[in-house]
């Protein structure tokens, strides 16, 4: 057990890396917070699941439309100092919102506005933040460093949503946003605290030596790499009709179940629970995934999606939301990992740009779409859905790359029944 301990959390032991986590996880528990806060201050504000939807698409827009150019930034530039800028714009952001919000003078256009300008801060932050990590830690550590990163993210997923749905209920919304505001300073302190000389990275030269890192280059190299093409193809599919739960799960809990703020807040938790537990075990992985670890975690997601959407007992939701929020990132973590360790590191900015821009940057379509559909045939239906349409789409590229290969699946019943992916030469064999 120790030893199985001492390999999940062995990126700990590098005090730049140890810095990071700690000030993301702290920040992202306010983010968390803040979110979920947020999301019911737009229906106590009167608004409607798709008008929460719009919400979420001004949040996303700045990714749609700046993430590629944060990739490039992160090529060019001390990828430390603009994570710096970039929290700082985040944390000023912050309270100026929780001030509007506790003194009572917020209205629905303000959330609009506020969501779109923390959007900016995070379309800046959120590539660059991606490919540091790579410099925290050495390559061996790093699918570990990328497991413990993504554990993180679903820890605040899950501490924050619940410490949300209780401040709620006790102290209203006001005091939630003040204090995801004061953990947004938490990485702008470690950040400050680590040591520039232990980063694992090659010396930038002068400005006006540095190669321009154009984006299109980058487009380029993902374009002429199949490897890494088909995690992004999922992930665009599977991001629009699937990973819509922030608006999803908030009309599933006041309109599915006529529940409120602490019933969505369990909701977010178990997603976030399962999150959590497949994220570490996603970080015990030593190696690049193959590109069949992706594609059936993708197909498993998809259809825990449905079971969600179709599930009529409040209960049993909850119980289902875990092995979704499993797979979803042991999916997401999967895909990450096989972008980011087939990618050369002079690309790596670019290319986890556009892997942010797939993931995050299809949220100003999808989002008002899906909160529509919410409002007009239910929210179940909208998530049953999208898992449908993203179980197709993940069946088709498991068929396409078995052609692509000549492998094969074998289904076997003993000693314990399971499907195998039998490579091309061993199946000629065969």
């Amino acid at each position: 057990m120790r030893a199985r301990l001492n390999n999940t959390f062995q990126s700990l032991q590098v005090r730049n890396y140890r810095l990071f986590a700690l000030g993301q996880l702290v920040k992202l528990i306010g983010v968390w917070m803040m979110f979920t806060t947020q999301d019911w201050l737009v229906f106590l504000l009167g608004g409607t699941a798709a008008q929460l939807g719009i919400v979420t698409a001004l949040q996303f827009t700045p990714v749609l439309a700046l993430t590629l150019l944060s990739g490039r930034l992160a090529d060019r530039y001390d990828k430390r100092k603009i994570l710096f800028v970039a929290n700082t714009a985040w944390t000023i952001l912050s309270v100026l919102f929780s001030i509007l919000v506790v003194s009572g003078s917020a209205e629905l256009w303000h959330v609009y506005v506020f969501a779109l300008l923390l959007g900016v801060a995070s379309a800046v932050e959120t590539p660059v933040r991606q490919s540091f990590v790579s410099e925290l830690v050495e390559i061996r550590l790093l699918p570990n460093a990328l497991g413990l990163s993504a554990a993180t993210f679903n820890s605040a997923r899950v501490i924050g949503p619940s410490l949300a749905g209780i401040a709620i209920a006790l102290f209203d919304v006001g005091p939630v946003f003040v204090f995801s505001a004061v953990l947004a300073v938490a990485p702008l302190i470690c950040l400050l605290r680590m040591r520039p000389a232990e980063l694992y990275r090659t010396e930038l030269a002068p400005a006006a030596a540095r190669e321009p890192a154009r984006v299109v280059d980058g487009l380029r190299y993902v374009r002429r790499r199949p490897d890494l093409m088909l995690p992004m193809v999922l992930m665009s599919v599977l991001a629009f009709f699937l990973f819509n739960f922030p608006v999803t799960l908030q009309a599933l809990a006041k309109t599915g179940f006529n529940t409120g703020a602490a019933s969505f807040g369990l909701f977010t938790t178990a997603v976030g629970l399962g999150a959590l537990v497949g994220a570490l075990v996603g970080g015990t992985r030593r190696a690049r995934p193959s590109v069949y670890t992706v594609i059936i975690s993708a197909m498993v997601f998809s259809a825990f999606g449905i079971l969600v959407g179709i599930l009529p007992v409040y209960w049993l939701v909850v119980a289902a939301l875990v092995p979704t929020g499993f797979f979803m990132v042991f999916f997401a973590q999967a895909a990450n990992q096989r972008v980011q360790l087939g990618t050369d590191a002079a690309y790596r900015g670019r290319v986890m740009a556009l892997w942010v821009f797939v993931f995050m940057g299809l949220n100003p379509i999808s989002g008002p779409l899906v909160g529509w559909l919410a409002d007009h045939a239910g929210a179940g239906t909208a998530i049953w859905l999208g898992g449908s349409i993203a179980l197709a789409a993940t069946t088709l590229s498991l068929v396409v790359q078995l052609r692509h290969s000549g492998s094969r699946l074998r289904m076997r019943l003993r000693p314990v029944p399971r499907v195998q992916i039998v490579p091309a030469v061993a199946a000629e064999r065969a």
